[in-house]
């Protein structure tokens, strides 16, 4: 009896220490198993229950997973933000190295739109001082003319011209603004116009030649009335100086021809700045342009030889400019017969960040909304995957 109550109450004691041992947490060795309570004979009770090692040893299996299991995600996590940081890299840096080689720089063009003004301003003022010198048609004819001597003046040729030109200055202003790099492209524009209406300004003031035509009818000379001549300089801008708008009265300004710079020029900006697959565009431009200069001869406003060097002239400096700059952009030295020009350094300060060609980019000229945007990043996202 005796043995058998001790073994029933050593029975009660164990699942005591059992439950002690797995409740508590394990320390940071690994705690000796318990030995048995022996009963009075020495041996251990028959139906004792089994000891925790096995259970600890399957809580440290659980965190051995556990924790190659945390580092597999690790690891996956750390190659997938290195991988979206080399994307980043990819689609981020590569625009921007594009974007610093070919610079904005409007103030630079807001340099050569104030260039290209002054000079206009100034060429109604040199036209206003030539007009006082125009020899009277009764003393100086109109000089033989081989144009005049085979086609007789068609009153409404004129008109032509300037409609013309209209039409050629607004679509290529439209198509400038339609441009991506318009500040670039915008700045060479208003040198080139500067700059030949500057040489305007000099070959009609040192030579001056008689009206081409008995048909002209010139404003009455001032002579020293400054006041006067301050109003007829405004009624000149105010206009265009153009004749359809009543604003040009004035003689002189033959030496060389204006109109045919700006229908030339224009139609040279157009087709550079344009894709080579609009060749109907371009073809529609150069009637445009061909077909006005025509009419400023059909018309007699202008003299054979004025047209010649205005088209001469026009042609040559906007391909020594575009050479010029295309060689630059190649990180090439341009020709040194090219940059004997007097306005090389001028050139220099407009072109000098300018690293490559100038690509035909068209994008809008306002920015989207925010949804608009958000539906193309969207699409883009779509194509990429």
């Amino acid at each position: 009896m005796a043995a058998s109550e001790l073994i029933q109450d050593s029975g009660d004691v164990r699942p005591h220490v059992e439950a002690d041992v797995t409740t508590t947490s394990p320390p940071p060795h690994p705690p000796t198993p318990p030995r048995p309570p022996r009963v009075a004979n020495g041996l251990p009770a028959h139906h004792a229950s089994s000891p925790p090692p096995p259970a600890a040893g399957k809580d440290e299996q659980e965190r051995r997973t556990l924790s190659s299991r945390f580092q597999q995600n690790q690891l996956v996590h750390s190659l997938s933000s290195r991988l979206r940081r080399q994307c980043d890299y990819v689609k981020i840096t590569v625009p921007e190295e594009r974007a610093n080689r070919l610079p904005t720089e409007w103030w630079k063009t807001a340099v050569a739109f104030l260039y290209a003004l002054f000079i206009l301003v100034f060429t109604t003022v040199i036209i206003t001082v030539v007009h006082e010198r125009v020899p009277d048609k009764s003393v100086s004819p109109p000089l033989p003319d081989k144009f005049f001597d085979y086609v007789d003046r068609v009153p409404w040729a004129f008109t032509i011209t300037e409609v013309n030109g209209l039409i050629l200055v607004g679509l290529w202003l439209i198509q400038w603004i339609f441009l991506k790099h318009k500040a670039i492209v915008g700045r060479r524009c208003f040198f080139l116009i500067g700059t030949l209406y500057m040489y305007r300004c000099i070959t009609m003031y040192i030579t001056t030649l008689p009206v081409p035509g008995k048909h002209m009818v010139c404003a009455p000379k001032l002579y020293n009335d400054s006041t006067g001549k301050i109003w007829r300089i405004l009624r000149l801008i105010s206009g265009g100086g153009l004749s359809i708008t009543g604003s040009h009265l004035m003689c002189g300004d033959f030496l060389y021809s204006g109109h045919t710079v700006m229908l030339t020029l224009a139609y040279l900006f157009i087709k550079e700045y344009s894709p080579r697959w609009m060749w109907w565009y371009h073809g529609f431009c150069w009637l445009l342009c061909a077909s006005g200069v025509i009419c400023i001869l059909i018309g007699h406003e202008h003299y054979s030889i004025d047209v010649v060097i205005g088209y001469f002239v026009t042609t040559r400096v906007f391909w020594w400019y575009h050479t010029m700059a295309n060689m630059h952009a190649q990180g090439q030295t341009p020709d040194d017969f090219l940059s004997r020009t007097w306005w090389n350094p001028i050139f220099n300060f407009l072109e000098k960040n300018v690293q490559t060609p100038v690509p035909l980019v068209f994008c809008l000229p306002v920015a989207l909304p925010s949804s608009c945007r958000q539906r193309y990043r969207m699409v883009e996202a779509g194509r990429d995957e």
